[in-house]
């Protein structure tokens, strides 16, 4: 079966690094300037598309993931991908502005995915292949000191300490294997995200002009 969309129209980088590595905050920034649809596992893991399918008429979730908020179970991998290929396809009708959304065309941040190889390979091979993983790189140090400044402030559960070294060593043993995997291919960009946000957006921009022209740089520094 063919993936939902073309990706020589619709381009669609992974954003990825490890908790507090910068990925929202750059997001923002590349939807701000460049017309993504930004796209994130949080909002998925949260429950914010999980409720809207849940509720929508037609749902062929719906029960399924009833069940798992109840009974406080992971929503299966097909659903999640399934919900990302759902909210793609809502943004792709919305007849969005920007030269990046005429004639068929989309552009598209998936911020904190894939979390696993088999998040990767499901997605790229029914909704859209990658263009590129853009990957915020830094220590787990700054990692940290990010994620406790940001608790007092985001309401996120898992913004704690116990959570957080819990986050280090999932990201470690599931994430870093797909990294891996997409740097084989010549298809990560790696950008080192300690420095200000406006340097490190700067190297993040340039990455994101190198996917629209199809140039790939699998190391982006100073």
């Amino acid at each position: 079966m063919a993936p939902t969309f073309d990706s020589s129209k619709v381009t669609v980088i992974y954003v990825l690094g490890g908790p507090g590595a910068g990925k929202g905050t750059q997001c923002a920034k590349l939807v701000a300037e460049y017309g993504f649809c930004h796209l994130s596992d949080y909002s998925i893991v949260a429950g914010d598309l999980l409720r809207a399918e849940q509720h929508r008429e037609g749902s062929e979730f719906g029960n399924l993931i009833q069940t798992c908020i109840r009974e406080g179970t992971i929503v299966p991998m097909e659903v999640t991908i399934k919900l990302l290929d759902n909210a793609m396809q809502a943004a792709m009708a919305e007849d969005r502005p920007g030269e990046g959304w005429k004639d068929g065309r989309g552009r598209f941040l998936i911020d904190g995915f894939p979390r696993k190889m088999d998040q990767a390979l499901k997605f790229d091979e029914t909704v859209c292949p990658s263009t590129v993983v853009l990957f915020f790189s830094t220590s787990e140090e700054v990692m940290e000191k990010r994620l406790l400044v940001r608790a007092k402030t985001s309401g996120r559960e898992d913004d704690n300490l116990e959570s957080i070294k819990k986050r280090f060593r999932t990201y470690k043993i599931d994430t870093m294997p797909v990294i891996n995997y997409y740097l084989s291919q010549g298809k990560v960009a790696e950008v080192e995200s300690t420095a200000s946000v406006e340097d490190v957006y700067g190297l993040a921009s340039q990455v994101v002009r190198n996917a629209f022209t199809g140039k790939y740089s699998t190391k982006v520094a100073n």
